[in-house]
């Protein structure tokens, strides 16, 4: 079989990601040659592929899904906002501009030639394309240019399935008046509804889906129950709602994560709420950073920017605190630049030269040309363990004294003195041997005797969650009928024949 198909949503964090991992999931479990795509996604986590691209890191989940290899083709236009209200570009995984809300609408005819060219590329290659919105197909203010959506669906001929969040409230009046505010030529690629997040009994639902249908002409393809647990890597801050603290049992060590404002690559926390003996916050108290056993300056897009906000409430002078009394502390990427002496940004921030924080005898000087890699190595102070991780940053660290927190053949990367340790590499708590090594020291230097991490493997944890999501899609909405407006889109794009609009 052939095909593609838009998966769209109400609203923001409506499901789309979730549904379009899940049908990903499913189909590569049925044999079917499958790839994600996303025109336009704007978001702080983002991943390194193999080639050294950078994509939003839904993409990279949703290609997991689908048991492929990540690539840029996948996400070709990435928005990363950055400080002073501009927005880093990122095209085909490479940045290429910064831009103001105005400006960027003017680049969009200019980008919609190349997003086509990269989903024909996937077309060419995939026997299936499950293609993914942003935000609602109804931002009317948007919808001139429009890239990511019901733009997108008219340019490339794609049929369009319209997820909407139950949980929320207002479902009906929010797939409704989605529909009612598209134009004729819009509305008519439109081929069903599916409702996510669904926690009560379907026999009460029921009347509501057939009227609505009635209403629309459109059929519901199905109701994904509520899943705790189950879900893709986050885009932005609207799914550290659902971050919270993690299920603790007996003695629990408590890890702080400063919640900046414009704190990227959040993801990178997720392997920490899934130990059974850890409570994780994000937090700007500086008393809850003071307490914890193990506090963390995550990422930002922001460094400079940030490191003020961090100040303004009193963080600095807990981290301080924290580096006095050898208390664990780690920064990643950003959050290492701040520990360190001095911040040279000209590329990022609207603040050229900025004192750090001096926690860490290193120094950063941003560079045009963006770091993008893939890079593996040990931790010699943690017992050798390997450890990996990607990097993403315009920052170039140097250390100036201290110890290499990492190091490998012929590079030192890092920094530790004493209880103080620094990173650019994101996603090293995903490697289980070298998380169960910080962990245990951090018990030891807090004398949590006894205390011990999980033994989970973490990408078992997350194959298991994708696995989950085929499921849940196999299980709940109508494959038959999924199946046929693939083959319907399909047959279309095989004859050269648009969707009427």
């Amino acid at each position: 079989m052939r095909g593609s198909v838009l998966v769209c949503g109400t609203h923001s964090d409506a499901g789309k990601s979730v549904v379009v991992a899940g049908l990903c999931r499913w189909l590569a479990r049925e044999g079917v040659r499958v790839a994600p795509f996303k025109a336009q996604n704007m978001a702080l986590n983002s991943f390194v592929t193999r080639e050294g691209a950078e994509i939003g890191r839904a993409q990279a989940a949703q290609a997991a899904a689908a048991r492929v290899e990540p690539e840029a083709a996948m996400n070709p236009v990435l928005l990363k906002p950055s400080s002073g209200g501009s927005t880093q570009v990122v095209v085909l995984g490479k940045p290429h501009a910064v831009a103001s809300a105005r400006s960027y609408q003017r680049m969009k005819p200019g980008l919609l030639p190349m997003v086509l060219e990269a989903l024909w590329d996937l077309r060419r290659r995939f026997e299936v394309v499950v293609c993914e919105g942003a935000g609602s197909p109804a931002e009317i203010n948007l919808r001139e240019n429009d890239l990511a959506n019901m733009g997108l669906a008219r340019a490339a001929g794609l049929p369009v399935v319209l997820v909407g969040d139950i949980d929320r409230g207002g479902l009906f009046a929010s797939l409704y008046g989605t529909l009612a505010l598209l134009s004729s030529g819009d509305r008519r690629l439109v081929r069903g509804f599916v409702v996510n997040k669904f926690r009560g009994d379907p026999v009460v639902l029921a009347p509501g889906l057939a009227e609505l249908s009635r209403r629309t002409g459109r059929p519901f393809l199905g109701t994904l129950p509520y899943a705790p647990g189950v879900g893709i890597d986050g885009e932005d801050s609207l799914a550290l709602r659902e971050a919270g603290v993690g299920a603790a049992s007996g003695e629990v060590l408590r890890v702080a994560v400063v919640r900046l404002g414009r704190m990227s690559n959040f993801t990178d926390f997720d392997p920490l709420l899934c130990e059974p003996r850890v409570a994780l916050r994000f937090t700007r108290s500086a008393a809850e950073v003071l307490a914890a056993d193990l506090a963390i300056v995550p990422g930002t897009k922001a460094t400079v920017e940030d490191l003020g906000g961090l100040r303004g409430a009193g963080l600095d002078e807990a981290l301080a605190a924290r580096a006095r009394r050898g208390l664990p502390t780690l920064g990643i990427c950003g959050g290492y630049q701040m520990l360190g002496r001095r911040i040279s940004d000209g590329v990022e921030g609207e603040v050229p030269e900025a004192e750090g924080l001096g926690l860490l005898p290193v120094e950063t000087v941003f560079e045009p040309e963006k770091v993008l890699a893939r890079p593996a190595g040990v931790a010699p102070g943690f017992g050798g363990v390997e450890v990996c991780g990607y990097e993403i940053h315009h920052g170039r660290t140097t250390r100036l004294g201290g110890e290499p927190l990492f190091a490998g053949e012929g590079f030192e990367e890092g920094c530790r003195v004493g209880a103080v340790l620094g990173t650019s590499w994101h996603g090293v708590l995903e490697c289980d041997g070298f998380r169960r090594a910080l962990l245990r020291w951090v018990a030891e230097v807090r004398g949590l005797d006894g205390w011990e991490p999980g033994e989970f493997s973490f990408p078992a944890v997350r194959e298991e969650r994708l696995e989950r999501l085929g499921d849940l899609v196999a299980e709940n909405l109508d494959r038959e009928a999924l199946l046929r407006i693939l083959e319907e889109a399909g047959e279309r794009e095989e004859a050269g024949v648009p969707y009427p609009s």
